[in-house]
């Protein structure tokens, strides 16, 4: 199979991460026997420095033009006063909305080697493995009317959370899709006793789950939810919400894999005319300038975003396992960077990617 793939590496970590991940990739299709095309493009604060634009022309015409796009991270300190259109994370949500991504799915699970990094009892962790499923083009993020107007006493800020029947019906069926293939059970989270949009949201979820009939489906108010993650994050296998529940509970995955640093994420589109799932790939991490060209980060998150993209985007389940078996056995090693609390000297960035993919 020929792989076409765009790399982003962003900002801070985002390049140490990227270079690791991209290792690691050469290693699978040269292992597996299948063809790689890769190109580089800027985004966030590098593109900003480079082009004046988060997210220039040219980076949007090689996404357009990938099967996939892998990427690091975006954001430098220098911007944070910035207005929301001139700062590096406006390079993310225009790359999102040009590759039509909706679905971000986040991968959890509690490695064996890492328990002891979780902060939460052993019980708890042991065992967990889900998938997060966060509708990402709706919602409040993206509604109308926006903003703020007024001044002095009276001055007010407005944000609108509207959802279309057909935005949830499609993330519903990707999450019935995904637990079929799995342990057939999806959870899905709203506020329907508050919220309009929830109870739309309930709706049509309850109307899609008859196509699924070998999938069980429970509903739980994303209060609850928020607690069931830390209290028995066992029971869950994919879990779907709309897009501001999924960006604040998916980040709680971080406790239960131990550190931030090990968390995927796939934002995945339509099917391309090559037969590959538009996909956006990305560790969950930022771009962390404190530690920026140290050789410190830990690059598993973006390895296991590798991972994700030949399941996701091209369908390759053996080599998606062999890269996460190559992550497994690296854990074990004990060769692991210094926020996953190695019992021995930490290893660097780039000794985690030799590893992983000499590994594979």
């Amino acid at each position: 199979m020929q792989l076409n793939v765009l790399t982003l590496p962003g900002d801070g970590i985002g390049t140490e991460v990227t270079r690791e991940a991209v290792k690691v990739l050469e290693k699978t299709a040269s292992k597996f026997g299948h063809g790689l095309k890769l190109s580089e493009g800027l985004l966030g604060g590098i593109a900003i420095h480079k082009t004046g634009t988060p997210f220039p022309d040219e980076t949007a015409r090689l996404a357009l033009d990938a099967d996939a796009t892998l990427m690091g991270a975006v954001g430098l300190p220098e911007f944070d006063n910035m207005p929301p259109e001139k700062r590096p994370e406006k390079g993310l949500l225009g790359i999102r909305k040009i590759l039509g991504v909706y679905a971000n799915l986040r991968p959890v699970k509690a490695y064996p080697a890492l328990i002891e990094s979780s902060p939460l009892k052993n019980n708890i962790v042991e065992g967990v493995d889900m998938i997060i499923v966060r509708e990402l083009n709706g919602g409040i993020y993206y509604g109308q009317p926006r903003g703020i107007e007024g001044s002095g006493e009276s001055e007010r800020g407005t944000n609108t959370m509207t959802y279309t029947r057909a935005e949830i019906a499609r993330i519903t069926r990707m999450a019935f899709h995904l637990a079929r293939n799995r342990r057939k059970k999806v959870t899905s989270v709203d506020k329907s006793n508050v919220l309009e949009t929830s109870q739309l949201w309930r709706r049509v979820v309850n109307e899609v789950a008859p196509e699924f009939p070998d999938v069980e489906l429970e509903h739980l108010l994303v209060d609850n939810c928020a607690m069931q993650l830390i209290l028995r994050p066992k029971q869950f296998d994919v879990v779907v919400m709309e897009n501001m529940f999924g960006d604040i509970l998916s980040d709680e995955g971080a406790v239960l894999a131990g550190s931030i640093g090990m968390l995927p994420s796939a934002s995945i589109g339509e099917k391309k005319a090559s037969g590959a799932w538009v996909g956006l790939y990305e560790p969950v991490h930022g771009s962390a300038p404190d530690i920026a060209g140290q050789n410190r980060a830990n690059p598993l998150g973006a390895i296991g975003s590798v991972a994700a993209m030949l399941e996701y985007s091209f369908g390759l389940v053996k080599e998606a396992a062999a890269v996460n078996k190559a992550v497994e056995d690296v854990l074990n090693s004990g060769q692991v960077t210094a926020d996953l609390k190695p019992k021995s000297k930490p290893a660097t960035t780039s000794e985690v990617g030799d590893a992983v993919a000499n590994a594979i």
